[in-house]
């Protein structure tokens, strides 16, 4: 499967739905304790917020569009790379206000087995966090790039042992990452949060082509400075943070998914020069573009 379809399959899945209305979920592998689904929502602007109740445990992560969160803990907006985090029997609402679709990869745990990962991830630590989480959203992070990029490359090629792999380690890292982060206190305005998306819907289709800050700023209508701080407040990353994370993602994805040489990915996925691709992705993933080939 090649960029453009890994690309676009979520705005593809949406357009397929047609029509507004709640996201619908496909299941893709569940087990004892675990689900995993491929959830897709078409509903857009000109569609109400819709409101619903965690019945189990969430870790979703967000593989395509944008779209407001707003539960108990706070208020985000979720972009592509973003983890977010949903406590059984919490209500909640979603938002599209200033784009339309999304599709993630949600896995959906029974309190009892998320807490006894918990144990194994937080020891001592783990008894308050292994019920619930503080936080409703771990911003696109280094240490969990790998995971996002193997819950992409399961939504193109299911796997059901796969999935109960990632599953695990979605739970571990995101524990371990949320254990202790400070509840969400965003202030941004309606008008900061459509500038934003406008911005990161334009990265997720286009990554390749050069994004100056300057250009962002200009695609925001936003001096650079203004840009910067509010693009960091909402995303949890700076632009070029976020911009390098979509290329690698789409750079592994491709890796995995097709035969093509590194360089020619590479280039295609927008890095220039190769050597700093190669040294960009092992400090993303760990491991080199062979290795990571290799071992998927």
């Amino acid at each position: 499967m090649g960029l453009k379809v890994l690309a676009k399959i979520a705005v593809e899945s949406m357009h397929q739905l047609g029509g507004t209305r709640p996201p619908s979920a496909r299941h893709i592998a569940s087990g004892d304790g675990w689900m995993v689904s491929d959830v897709v929502c078409t509903a857009g602007p000109g569609d109400q917020p819709f409101e619903e109740q965690h019945s189990r445990s969430s870790i979703t992560v967000v593989m395509g569009g944008t779209f407001q969160y707003r539960t108990v803990t706070g208020r985000e907006l979720m972009t592509p790379g973003a983890i977010l985090l949903g406590n059984a029997g919490e209500c909640f609402c979603c938002g599209h206000e200033h784009g339309t679709g999304d599709r993630c990869f949600a896995v959906s745990y029974e309190p009892e087995y998320l807490e006894r990962l918990a144990a194994d991830a937080l020891g001592s630590n783990a008894n308050r966090a292994g019920r619930r989480f503080g936080v409703p959203r771990l911003p696109p992070l280094r240490v969990l790039a790998p995971l996002v990029a193997k819950a992409a490359t399961l939504l193109a090629r299911p796997c059901g042992a796969a999935c109960e792999e990632l599953g695990i380690e979605l739970a571990v890292r995101v524990l371990q990452n949320a254990h202790g982060a400070s509840p969400s206190r965003a202030t941004a305005s309606p008008s900061s949060l459509a500038r934003v998306t406008r911005v990161v819907r334009m990265i997720e289709n286009e990554p390749e082509m050069p994004c100056e800050l300057r250009s962002l700023a200009q695609v925001a209508r936003l001096s650079p400075y203004h840009f910067l701080r509010t693009f960091e407040e909402i995303t949890g990353a700076t632009p070029h943070q976020y911009l390098l994370r979509v290329r690698l993602r789409r750079a592994a994805m491709r890796l995995l998914a097709e035969s093509t040489r590194v360089a020619e990915i590479a280039l295609a996925c927008g890095f220039g020069d190769v050597s700093n691709f190669n040294r960009t992705f092992r400090a993303e993933f760990g491991m080199s573009p062979v290795a990571y080939r290799s071992n998927g």
